[in-house]
């Protein structure tokens, strides 16, 4: 699908199917709503999947990974080369996101989209669109056509997950430099002040948060992206890798399939994708709150309530995958609790 085809091809999900998974709820014998934020998770699964008893035992997290040539201007810790060498590891299966995955049974795919050189690995997809962006405070990031690339780069891996059969995908990011450009997107996207959505990321001192600061607003004075026009922020002042999770969110609501939201970057993605297409909403959820600044009003322009909050800023989808683990132990209640009547048990009545 091409980008347009994707936009028009995201259908509702199924309300009475997320009714029947409520009403579920309601007859096992759990105090109602006891299960909180995670029972609305498993009836949008449910709606999403148009099923009372959906699945999510075959799914996967797919890391787009890209440098950014703002990292000129002292905005990160450490160097771009980082980007290369953990694009690696996690083709050996060894970051963070990809050992927990694998710890539930979950399984993880780096993707090159952009990273600033040839990486080596042979479980790295290679949809490499160039070698980094460019230097946003001189030049847009990227081009158009380099954007619309990489958010089908991200249309196409979504309809690769679907027709390997996963019933459930998260999207992780690895560059360094991008909780920059997530700021920069977010402040546009959100009307916010720089200041206010710009954080630390890997642990800048506060000298190099100013630096960070002023990066992007020198870029979004230079290039002024249009707020309501999601590829052109995209083109100006954005990262590849947040393009091609936008793609794959847009692709995964486009192939019916549910997408657990990671952090700040996650989201900044995941709006980007809604602005595109509104109806990209109902198909996320959403996991964790960032430690990152920018991540409690990207959730709320999304308007979502994430159920874990524990103050983590790794990235890569580590966040997503920890909210799967969780969504598993709620799914094996729902699926197995007896009902009051079968328990015994008196029903508990909705509170007047």
């Amino acid at each position: 699908m091409n980008l347009q085809q994707a936009i028009s091809a995201v259908q509702p999900p199924c309300e009475d199917s997320r009714a029947a998974a409520r009403r579920r709820f309601s007859d096992i014998a759990i105090p109602l709503g006891s299960l909180g934020l995670l029972q609305d998770a498993v009836a949008q699964l449910a709606a999403i999947q148009r099923t009372v008893r959906p699945s999510i035992a075959k799914r996967a997290v797919v890391m787009f990974c890209a440098d950014n040539g703002v990292v000129a201007q002292g905005v990160t810790q450490c160097g771009q080369e980082v980007t290369a060498t953990v694009t690696e590891n996690m083709g050996r299966g060894k970051s963070t996101v990809c050992l927990m995955a694998k710890h539930i049974g979950m399984d993880s795919f780096p993707v090159d989209i952009g990273v600033a050189r040839d990486v080596e690995g042979e479980r790295i997809l290679r949809r490499k669109i160039r070698y980094g962006t460019a230097d946003m405070t001189k030049e847009p990031a990227m081009t158009w056509e380099e954007a619309v690339h990489a958010l089908e780069t991200g249309i196409e891996m979504a309809e690769w997950c679907a027709a390997q059969g996963y019933k459930l995908v998260c999207g992780g990011e690895m560059g360094i430099g991008n909780t920059t450009t997530s700021a920069a997107v977010t402040a546009v996207l959100t009307g916010a002040n720089v200041r206010d959505v710009t954080g630390r990321g890997a642990g800048l001192s506060s000298e190099g948060l100013e630096r960070k600061v002023r990066a992007i607003e020198t870029a979004l004075k230079l290039h002024h992206p249009d707020p309501n026009d999601p590829v052109d922020i995209l083109h100006k002042v954005g990262g590849l890798d947040i393009a091609g999770m936008a793609g794959f969110y847009l692709g995964a609501a486009a192939c019916g399939l549910p997408v657990v939201l990671d952090g700040v970057i996650s989201c900044a993605a995941a709006l980007i994708a809604v602005r595109l297409c509104p109806a990209v909403r109902d198909y996320l959820i959403a996991a964790h709150q960032s430690a990152e600044p920018a991540g409690r009003l990207l959730l709320e322009a999304l308007g979502y309530t994430p159920f874990i909050s524990a103050g983590m800023r790794l990235g890569e989808g580590t966040g997503a995958v920890a909210a799967v683990a969780m969504i598993d132990l709620v799914l094996a209640a729902y699926d197995g609790m007896p009902s009051f009547d079968e328990a015994g048990i008196e029903a508990y009545q909705p509170l007047t």
